[in-house]
């Protein structure tokens, strides 16, 4: 009770602190600006008992937790069909998205802030038997709500890297009552769920149920979407494409330096960047401009201007089909500190997929990837020339590293349904 009660108080104080930050961030950004009736009121929508067995709340931070959700989702729908859904999400962008891939089907909403009255609120409207938390999102006051009223908590494909374990183990006994409402922990490798064990005081809580992320990635290059971005982009069947997926400062300035120092030789090789953050396109509209080499922007397309070989795509939620475009892919995230991005994606396509040295948050994939021969690790410019320039001159080099990075992401599927079993085992 006192460590809640105390938790109460920062949350407080760090929101009071934030306001001129939103404030500043709506007008400068255009960021914060939806969504506050449901986060601030819990004014979600108002939802009867559930008809079926179960009715889940899903909730994902911002767009790569709700991507997350959609192969279980899809296995929910294959095999729970009786079971009911929510999704939820914090920022814009992946609420959007959320809207985007289960709207159709079922309400999404943005999640109440952490705070008592639209907490309970919310719990009041959906009535959920279940909140499901992707990776880990450990809201001491959602979860000790949700718990009080006998909704069963959950986190799916629950990662901790050793740096946010290290901090979580100091943290321990803080906690403790935390974890203790957690029903389960499906973790997404056996490395996480050792992590989690040792923080938890209820460790025959935590399985292991591998990495969603394998369920999640597309293999068909043949998939609609990409085939319209194939012939929105004017995409050749000789072209030889280069994307730098997921980019973070000073990624794009790399990726660019690199096509500079190739394009001259090699005319089929096209340039693709795709910021990872709404908020950057901008920016890297003008690193483009200051570089002095033809470019066009996505939301341009389509237009009757020939296409330019370097693309900058500024629109959220396409990356995961215009990965399905390239023939060599640089992961973003991995050259600063943000700890690397989901590399799985081109990998089931068969990309040849390279990534920087910073991949804490992916640790358990990227290994997997470097252990099966599957994937590329460059640390500056200089490398990543080297694996562009080798990737584009021996195709055979480019197919066999593709190839084993499909092949990796193949045989590694079926943790949605792992992680469903054991929601379903909750009593």
């Amino acid at each position: 009770m006192f460590v809640d009660l105390i938790y109460r108080f920062v949350i407080l104080i760090v929101a009071f602190c934030s306001l001129p930050y939103i404030f500043y961030a709506s007008i400068r950004y255009k960021k914060y600006r939806k969504g506050w009736k449901q986060k601030l009121l819990g004014d979600v929508p108002t939802l009867s008992s559930p008809c079926g067995a179960r009715r889940l709340w899903f909730h994902g931070v911002s767009v790569g937790e709700i991507n997350l959700l959609k192969p279980i989702v899809e296995e929910l729908e294959r095999n729970r069909p009786n079971w009911e859904y929510v999704v939820s999400s914090t920022s814009e962008t992946g609420y959007e998205l959320a809207v985007k891939l289960f709207g159709a089907k079922t309400s999404v909403f943005y999640c109440p802030l952490d705070f008592t009255f639209p907490i309970s609120r919310a719990l009041r409207r959906l009535r959920p038997t279940d909140l499901i938390l992707v990776e880990l999102e450990l809201w001491p006051n959602l979860i000790r709500l949700a718990s009080r009223t006998g909704v069963r908590v959950s986190i799916v494909n629950g990662r901790i890297s050793d740096r946010s374990f290290k901090r979580y183990r100091l943290a321990r006994r803080a906690l403790a009552t935390t974890f203790r409402r957690i029903a389960l922990v499906a973790a997404q490798d056996e490395i996480a769920a050792r992590y989690f064990q040792e923080l938890s005081p209820c460790p025959e809580r935590i399985v292991a149920t591998g990495s969603v992320k394998f369920d999640g990635a597309k293999t068909d290059r043949q998939n609609a979407e990409t085939k319209r971005l194939r012939e929105l982009a004017q995409i050749g069947d000789n072209d030889v494409v280069f994307i730098a997926g997921s980019t973070q400062s000073p990624e794009e300035e790399g990726a660019l330096e690199v096509f500079r120092r190739l394009e001259g030789t090699r005319p089929n090789l096209k340039l693709i960047v795709v910021p990872r953050h709404r908020e950057r396109f901008e920016e890297v509209a003008r690193i483009l401009d200051a570089s002095g080499l033809p470019w066009t922007r996505r939301s341009d397309l389509p237009n009757d201007k020939p296409r330019e070989r370097v693309l900058l795509v500024d629109a959220v939620g396409e990356l995961g089909a215009w990965w399905g475009l390239a023939d060599v892919a640089f992961v973003g995230g991995s050259w600063g500190d943000r700890g690397g991005q989901n590399m799985l994606e081109p990998a089931g396509y068969g990309v040849a997929v390279s990534f920087g040295g910073n991949t804490k948050n992916f640790r358990v994939i990227s290994e997997a990837l470097l252990k099966h021969d599957a994937g590329v690790v460059v640390r500056n410019v200089d490398e990543l020339t080297d694996f562009v320039r080798r990737a584009v001159d021996d195709p055979d080099y480019r197919h066999k590293l593709g190839n084993a990075a499909q092949r990796l992401t193949i045989q590694n599927v079926g943790a949605s349904r792992r992680t469903l079993d054991a929601i379903a085992r909750l009593e």
